[in-house]
Order: structure tokens, then C-alpha cells, then sequence
């Protein structure tokens, strides 16, 4: 898999607009402000290719990158943000239901939180979702490079917990800034779409 061979494909607003081709999908998720859309320009080697939103939580679509050819890169809308409208929430929660019945070609579920902080009510329905649809999630603890080395062991036990992992669900702890353990995080992606394909 070459990260360096993408293109954007589409964003889609609704189910209509979701693809369901064959090709496998590593699905990215996180609540607004995690650091999501700079986790995905990282792997990609990419400065502004998951364009950063200037309102967090305003825009509700699922955004397509084929990697390779080969794979779709999938990037679902930041969740919790706290100045949304409730119809903007259930229109999250509406276009989530309609991808997750479709779970089938999700080969890798990618769920980036926030090392600093535990995890909140949000990120343990999405882990919820990924987990009721069978497939392979690797948590990504971003913003490691904010927190003291002494500190890095608590956080990746209070996710855990808090998720409610077990022992072998896979927690990576990364920096979108630093790129610290990308090469882990790749190799996690191309072993969960071999397993798939």
C-alpha cells in the first residue's frame, strides 16, 4: 500500500452517497478538535489533504480518499462538539447508523482520542459502534507529545478502561505533530487489510 497514491473520491451527506464497492475501508473517528483530519494528513504525508475545519462539528459528511487503488481512507464527521444544534447531532447519529449498517467492508476502525483526557460519553458510543460491528479497531492516543513521559502509562490504562478494551484491543500512542509511532499505525492498517482481502 502506497500512502503517497491518494485521491479524494467524494464526501457523502447521506446513505445515498456512501460506497460499497468491494474495496476494503480503514474508517478514522474522533471527537472535533482531537487532531483527526491531522492523523490522516500524517500517514499521508500530506499537509492540508483532511482539510482541518475552521467550526469544529459544523460540517456532517463522510469523506472518501482511495489509497492506492487499492483501499478507501474513510473519514467520518468529529462528534461532540458542544455548540451544535440537536439537529445537527441527529443528523450525525442518523448518517452513522446508515455507514455502520453497511459494516461489512470495514477492514480497520481507527478511533483517535485524546491521550491528555479521558475519554467521553461520545468516544465510548463510537468505540460502541465499531465494536457492534465486528470489526478490527486500533485506538490512536493522540497528543503524546503534550504529556510527560511519567504520565503515558495512566492515560493508555483510564482509555482502556473507560473504552472498556480488553487486553488485546491494540492502543497506539501517537503525535500528529511528531509523527511518534506512525510507522505502527501503518503497520496496523496494511496487516488489517490483508486480513481482509
Amino acid at each position: 500500500m502506497n500512502l503517497n497514491v491518494v485521491e479524494f473520491i467524494k464526501s457523502a451527506a447521506d446513505a445515498r452517497g456512501l460506497i460499497v464497492d468491494g474495496l476494503p475501508q480503514v474508517v478514522f473517528s474522533g471527537r472535533s478538535n482531537v487532531g483527526k483530519s491531522s492523523v490522516i494528513n500524517k500517514l499521508l504525508n500530506r499537509k492540508n489533504f483532511a482539510r482541518v475545519a475552521s467550526q469544529p462539528g459544523k460540517t456532517v459528511h463522510i469523506n472518501y480518499f482511495l489509497i492506492d487503488k487499492s483501499v478507501y481512507f474513510v473519514d467520518l464527521p468529529g462528534y461532540g462538539y458542544a455548540k451544535v444544534s440537536k439537529s445537527v447531532r441527529e443528523r450525525w447519529a442518523w448518517l452513522m447508523e446508515g455507514y455502520f449498517s453497511e459494516a461489512g467492508h470495514i477492514a480497520l476502525g481507527v478511533m483517535i482520542v485524546d491521550a491528555r483526557h479521558k475519554p467521553t460519553a461520545d468516544d465510548v458510543t463510537m468505540a460502541g459502534w465499531f465494536k457492534a460491528s465486528g470489526c478490527q479497531l486500533v485506538v490512536v492516543a493522540n497528543k503524546i507529545d503534550k504529556l510527560k513521559s511519567s504520565e503515558m502509562e495512566a492515560s493508555i490504562m483510564l482509555i482502556r478502561k473507560t473504552l472498556s478494551l480488553d487486553d488485546e484491543a491494540r492502543i497506539i500512542p501517537f503525535s500528529a505533530v511528531k509523527g511518534t509511532n506512525k510507522t505502527e499505525l501503518v503497520a496496523a492498517i496494511e496487516s488489517a487489510i490483508i486480513m481482509t482481502c
